[in-house]
């Protein structure tokens, strides 16, 4: 086992209660609920961005009963622009699964939170830290950043043996003593130190509470750890879009796929071409056809090149049956409805800007 330094965990636990983030509106409180929605929220989100859409969530579904009960439409509508929709519909699932297997209480160990649907290791002892001060280690992005470089740690986390040991260190290197306090502070120390000090690039290393432990300054170059070779290329995506409305403002959605690109959620239908979108268009309409401004949306690792193409159906017009097949899911929503569904945030913005009144 890797030399753990002394001391440690109590300099994470003091900078935490002086220097941490202690006022984020789901910090000091015990229920699981509330901690598990902050931390299906924050996964690949920054905590800006989570703020409004907790609050939205908490405002509408206050307790974990109130969340099962919805219908997933209205969980995803809530959800729409924060991105990788499997959460939402992760988080409803599990809600009914606390509600059904559970009695409505969440599971007091990580090792039984991981049993629940869109809880991995981390998040969930990240909850049986918070919630039930367990002595369990996480091991997030800014958590990686933390303990590789205080431990120099430059084994390559692509391979799954050595990411199962750091595993075992960041275990190691827990609190053992008021853990009621201790742990939930250590928990959240690591994630504020990752967040705002131990930081990609540009670490501020001058004030880091453990920096006379920190093997990744004492090289010179903290910068570069943790050691991850293998890295997801960027690839782009064009898609045509075809935006079909009626006059008093009907645009026709059909429910995605799952899973895929906007899984389980009403979109525009979409195409690879607009070759392909005018062959599933009678003659008669494609003379209708006005090509709007292309737009790129950009996804974590792809750039979407969206080209929506607008086309105007009449009052009682029906979509062609290419496009109106049962598996497409795919009716008309009149202006009153289609802005409560769950849509991609580009649909979204897209049909905000209102082509036809």
């Amino acid at each position: 086992m890797q030399a753990v330094p002394p001391g440690f965990p109590d300099a994470i636990v003091r900078w935490q209660k002086k220097h941490g983030r202690n006022s984020l509106p789901w910090q000091n409180t015990r229920d699981p609920y509330r901690v598990w929605l902050s931390e299906i929220m924050l996964q690949q989100t920054q905590v800006v961005t989570v703020l409004d859409y907790y609050a939205r969530f908490l405002q509408r579904f206050p307790t974990v009963g109130d969340l099962a009960a919805a219908a997933q439409d209205e969980v995803l509508a809530l959800w729409s622009g924060l991105g990788y929709y499997s959460r939402a519909r992760n988080l409803h699932r599990c809600a009914q699964e606390v509600m059904a297997c559970h009695g409505g209480q969440f599971p007091r160990t990580a090792e039984q939170l991981q049993t629940l649907p869109g809880i991995g290791r981390s998040t969930a002892a990240a909850i049986a830290s918070f919630c039930f001060a367990e002595r369990v280690a996480i091991l997030d992005g800014n958590v990686k950043r933390v303990l590789t470089r205080v431990l120099g740690f430059s084994a390559d986390l692509a391979q799954s043996a050595h990411e199962r040991q750091l595993w075992a260190l960041a275990a190691h290197m827990l609190p053992k003593r008021q853990l009621a306090d201790a742990m939930p502070r250590y928990t959240q120390g690591l994630m504020d130190l990752g967040a705002t000090i131990c930081s990609l690039r540009q670490p501020q290393c001058a004030v880091c509470p453990v920096q006379a432990m920190c093997q990744g300054l004492r090289t010179g170059e903290p910068e570069k750890y943790p050691v991850k070779t293998r890295k997801l290329k960027r690839s782009s995506q064009a898609l045509s879009l075809l935006w079909a409305q009626r006059p008093d403002g009907s645009v026709w959605l059909e429910r995605r796929a799952t899973p895929g690109i906007w899984g389980g959620l009403y979109c525009l239908p979409v195409f690879d071409s607009e070759a392909d979108l005018c062959a599933a268009l009678p003659q008669r309409l494609r003379a209708r056809l006005e090509p709007l401004q292309p737009f790129v949306h950009v996804l974590t690792h792809k750039d979407l090149y969206l080209s929506p193409v607008l086309v105007g159906f009449s009052e009682k017009q029906a979509m062609p049956s290419a496009l109106s097949k049962p598996a497409f899911g795919g009716a008309w929503f009149g202006p009153q409805t289609w802005p409560e569904l769950g849509l991609p945030a580009p649909i979204r913005k897209l049909l905000m800007q209102g082509r036809i009144s």
